[in-house]
């Protein structure tokens, strides 16, 4: 059994869920999140806990039991705490800065890399080597995050790149004269 499907979802104070037909509208104090989930789950909202039920055991209603609860959990924090990603540019002459509302990028090309983020996603940048993505959708704020390090991708021999904050970055060593 799905360990994660079955463990209930708290609903904080400050925070309304509605759901109409398995899509399920969450407002908390950040802002609102919509999504529809599949019809075979059943969600289930009783003295401000949610819970999902599953029809039967086969491999498909198992698969959808655990992901429905994980993203209704993101969901719930993400309208009450919200989501923040980091990352680091690492390499000389790399910087970032932010105009407007763009992320322009200085990475080693010829040119730089202007990325506009979606609606409800924040960028900031506390130092010219250091970016912030923050909001209240966990897969969004992720997968700006993963688009932003997809422009230089940390390499292996020096270690330059973008990489996120933290991350530990393998390196290689490279040819030796003899």
């Amino acid at each position: 059994m799905s360990r994660i499907g079955k463990k209930p979802i708290e609903i904080p104070a400050g925070v309304t869920v509605t759901n109409n037909n398995n899509t399920v509208t969450i407002k908390g104090p950040k802002g609102e999140l919509t999504r529809s989930f599949h019809p075979d789950m059943e969600i289930k909202l009783e003295d401000n806990v949610l819970t999902v039920v599953r029809p039967s055991d086969n491999k498909e209603h198992r698969s959808l039991h655990g992901t429905t609860a994980s993203l209704l959990g993101n969901m719930v924090e993400g309208v009450t705490k919200g989501y923040e990603r980091g990352l680091e540019l690492i390499g000389v002459g790399y910087r970032a800065s932010k105009q407007g509302n763009k992320l322009v990028l200085n990475v080693g090309y010829s040119h730089p890399v202007e990325i506009t983020p979606e609606q409800g996603i924040d960028i900031e940048v506390p130092a010219n080597t250091k970016i912030k993505i923050s909001g209240i959708d966990k897969e969004r704020v992720g997968a700006l995050a993963a688009n932003i390090r997809d422009v230089r991708p940390p390499e292996p021999y020096k270690g330059k790149g973008i990489r996120y904050e933290g991350e530990f970055v393998r390196r290689k060593e490279g040819k030796t004269a003899k």
